[in-house]
């Protein structure tokens, strides 16, 4: 049979009319309502942060004035200051994250030990409740402890990332523990024989190994940090410590006042740096969060 008889005959046992539209056609509805549903919000912000009227509601004919007006006037503004500050405190966190929670994950998932198991099981029961439920229990401890040693108290930007830190530990260590199960043990073995130690076997060999799932643990860091709003807005009071999250939120708490044309403007910045990062590690993002699914 020649190839094109056999190209004809495997398009036409397609579907067609009706069937057509119950098998393949309503997905391809959903699609196109979803894609909807995420662009048209994108381009009203970027419309009204190109707005000069500085108002929402000048905005409804999308882009009818364009103007860098809005941007211009950030920098005048404490906008950067709090930009800066978000981005320190979500780099330092997904850095933390990634050590801590990569040792914590090599030590369950390559020695045995008394309680393990428990451990495991407590790491995966303390994930299932949200950080946010312990803002007045963090609150309370950040201004023991601040009587103390003032800089772990309130208003600190090292307390800030302590407590992102301590409510990551968890989740984090659950996740990368499946991937790290997916290497080979006789790499240590190997390694051992040649005189590694286990922190020259944890940090020249099994890292790069796990470099996918270090990956998505520092992106998914960075991004629940550097717009958390809650916790941020519990222990941080002075204008120039604020983060971007809660910066942002000042300006359009007056509904009626608001300059929606800046804060417009200051949202389109602050996807920026989540955007870079998230093309910049694209091709690790599959693979580091289906890869320890197999192996716990």
């Amino acid at each position: 049979m020649a190839r094109e008889d056999r190209y004809r005959i495997r398009h036409d046992a397609g579907p067609r009319g009706t069937r057509w539209w119950t098998e393949v056609g309503w997905r391809h509805v959903v699609g196109i309502v979803m894609v909807v549903i995420c662009v048209v919000p994108l381009l009203y912000v970027i419309s009204a942060s190109l707005n000069p009227s500085g108002t929402f509601t000048g905005s409804n004919r999308l882009f009818s004035e364009v103007g860098l007006n809005n941007y211009a006037e950030l920098f005048e503004s404490r906008y950067w200051r709090w930009f800066v500050n978000s981005f320190v405190i979500a780099v330092t966190t997904a850095i933390g994250t990634v050590l801590m929670g990569g040792a914590a994950a090599y030590a369950f998932s390559r020695f045995r030990f008394s309680g393990r198991r428990a451990a495991l099981t407590t790491l995966l029961l303390v994930q299932m409740f949200p950080q946010m439920l312990a803002v007045v229990a963090i609150f309370l401890v950040l201004l023991t402890i601040g009587d103390v040693i003032p800089v772990l108290g309130t208003n600190s930007t090292l307390a800030l990332i302590a407590v992102y830190l301590g409510g990551a530990l968890g989740v984090n260590t659950f996740l990368m523990y499946g991937f790290f199960n997916t290497v080979p043990r006789e790499i240590d073995e190997a390694a051992k024989i040649d005189g590694a130690g286990h922190a020259q076997i944890f940090w020249t060999i099994i890292l790069r190994l796990v470099s996918p799932i270090l990956a998505v643990v520092g992106l998914l860091s960075f991004i629940g940090t550097f717009g958390e709003f809650i916790i941020a807005k519990t222990v941080l009071q002075s204008p120039d410590r604020l983060t971007l999250a809660v910066g942002l939120y000042q300006w359009a708490s007056d509904e009626r006042n608001a300059p929606w044309g800046l804060f417009s403007a200051g949202a389109v910045l602050a996807a920026v740096p989540v955007v870079v990062l998230f093309l910049l590690l694209q091709k690790y993002i599959v693979g580091g969060l289906t890869a320890g699914s197999v192996k716990g």
